[in-house]
């Protein structure tokens, strides 16, 4: 009689354990999901086109074609008009139409100043590019809507400067559409802004926003749960990001 005992027992144990063991669910993929949202922000058509638009005191216009870029930021200041130029070749600043030699960390620093305007101006388009990591977080909930959350970093060969910047987007689950993103950056003692999407608008394919951009109240938080703080309603607003006069070519 013991004998038969221990198998029943070992069987009845066995099917406790898969009973009580739940399927383990496959995240979504976050390299389909950018894939998704790149494609309804008019990817192709910013591919091989030329975008302009006024942002604050400064126009910006950028030429791309393929892989090809120029990215032009031009103003009037005390010395002049002044044109700056980032390409695939590097940067040159021009005053009044001539050339102008700067030094190397000065070129850097408009360089920078250049890129980061155009690149947000077309989020999310670039986060497909081979220095991006995409890791995907959760699913959660903002303003009633669910949203895919997505965190992107970059290695440190081909980052570019700001390599070891952190970032966060929220992406629709109904459409892909980029509505909130944050990011963490190091330069001028570094900081944290989390950035929500308004004033919606399609030009020729391509879609543009305008962000209402939030400071956190302190300092010491985690990006990664900084849409709470959104939520509990305790992040300063701090500026609009508004891009005026935009055309598509």
């Amino acid at each position: 009689m013991k004998s038969l005992l221990l198998p029943l027992l070992f069987i009845t144990v066995l099917i406790s354990c898969k009973q009580n063991t739940a399927p383990e669910i496959e995240a979504p993929n976050a390299t389909h999901i950018v894939n998704e949202a790149i494609k309804v922000a008019g990817g192709d058509t910013i591919a091989s086109a030329t975008l302009q638009f006024k942002f604050r005191d400064k126009m910006y216009k950028a030429v791309r074609d393929g892989g090809a870029f120029t990215l032009n930021r031009s103003f009037t200041d005390s010395i002049g008009e002044v044109r700056d130029v980032l390409s695939n070749s590097g940067f040159t600043r021009f005053v009044n139409n001539k050339e102008v030699t700067i030094s190397d960390s000065i070129a850097n620093l408009y360089s920078n100043a250049v890129n980061s305007v155009h690149y947000f101006s077309i989020l999310p388009i670039g986060l497909n590019d081979g220095a991006v990591y995409k890791t995907y977080l959760d699913t959660v909930t903002l303003n009633d809507k669910s949203y895919h959350k997505i965190k992107v970093t970059f290695s440190e060969e081909n980052g570019g400067e700001d390599f070891d910047d952190v970032f966060v987007y929220w992406f629709s689950a109904e459409d892909y559409k980029l509505d909130y993103l944050a990011y963490q950056y190091h330069v001028n003692g570094g900081g944290i802004r989390f950035r929500e999407a308004f004033n919606e608008r399609y030009i020729k394919g391509a879609r543009i926003v305008d962000y209402n951009n939030y400071k956190p109240e302190t300092g010491a938080i985690d990006i990664e749960t900084i849409d709470d703080l959104f939520k509990a309603g305790k992040l300063q607003l701090l500026s609009k990001i508004e891009l005026e006069n935009v055309s598509v070519e």
